[in-house]
């Protein structure tokens, strides 16, 4: 039924989800553990949807492409169950396409504008909050300098009076050559409370630079500017349910490079 046009929207799909952020976080900058015991608003499967979001999405257009018509919302997330080997991934397919009627859920595909959170929001699988509200406690970064190699932590702590919807924290750091990178962290929805959230950044290799790959030459000597930002859903959405709820801005230094030895090092 569809296979046409998905046949030349799934190289477009597939390149836009590869580099989604919100499942696969860069080994560099990595979520800290927290001890805090927080308590988390709503049902066990909104953190599966948004963390299998984009699996979801990329094999059902390919099961779609394979198969062609497909009558039902039950044949299509019984073959994806079975090509991903999850029952709990085809439950999530199945609630969501229902939601929103087979034609509506492939059509929404597709059009490839269907952000995690939002997808698992309309699928009633991620509780909505448009009256929460966070304020970030005391956004700092620490050391404020330090050499090359070094990590630094990010404090996005932050505390709700309302509660808050199912949301994200949004780094964005601007590097001496004004080059940008950003990264999103999602948290379920929280009751009233206060939430320790610390973020580290590895500086041991550059971080968008592959060693295996390509020449790096490493972290700029100079100050970072970092945008930090706490949103309702995910920030910047043009989504429902979709706001920020505050953001803050810090910089950090790095004050010489590593010794040359470290530059012969790569991942494995």
């Amino acid at each position: 039924m569809y296979k046409a046009l998905i046949c030349i929207l799934l190289v477009i799909i597939g390149a836009t989800y590869a580099s989604y952020p919100i499942a696969k976080q860069p080994k560099k900058l990595q979520r800290l553990p927290s001890n805090s015991g927080e308590t988390k608003v709503g049902i066990d499967l909104c953190p599966e949807c948004i963390e299998e979001a984009v699996e979801i999405i990329n094999v059902i257009l390919n099961i779609i492409l394979d198969e062609g018509i497909i009558e039902t919302c039950g044949e299509l997330c019984g073959l994806l169950a079975n090509k991903t080997g999850s029952k709990i991934i085809g439950d999530v397919c199945d609630v969501a396409c229902e939601a929103f009627g087979l034609d509506e859920f492939v059509k929404a595909l597709i059009k490839a504008d269907l952000d995690p959170i939002w997808y698992c929001e309309m699928a009633d699988l991620c509780p909505i909050n448009d009256h929460g509200d966070a304020k970030f406690t005391n956004f700092q970064i620490t050391p404020k300098s330090a050499p090359e190699g070094s990590t630094f932590v990010f404090d996005c702590s932050f505390t709700s009076v309302n509660g808050t919807g199912t949301g994200v924290i949004n780094i964005v750091m601007i590097d001496p050559k004004n080059r940008t990178a950003a990264n999103l962290y999602w948290f379920e929805a929280r009751k009233p409370g206060t939430y320790p959230e610390k973020i580290g950044l590895q500086t041991l290799f550059e971080l968008d630079c592959d060693p295996t790959q390509e020449l790096c030459d490493g972290w700029a000597i100079g100050t970072y500017n970092v945008t930090a930002q706490v949103c309702n859903g995910e920030c910047g959405s043009h989504h429902p349910h979709s706001s920020t709820y505050d953001t803050a801005t810090g910089s950090f230094e790095i004050t010489k490079k590593k010794n040359s030895f470290l530059k012969n090092i790569t991942f494995l």
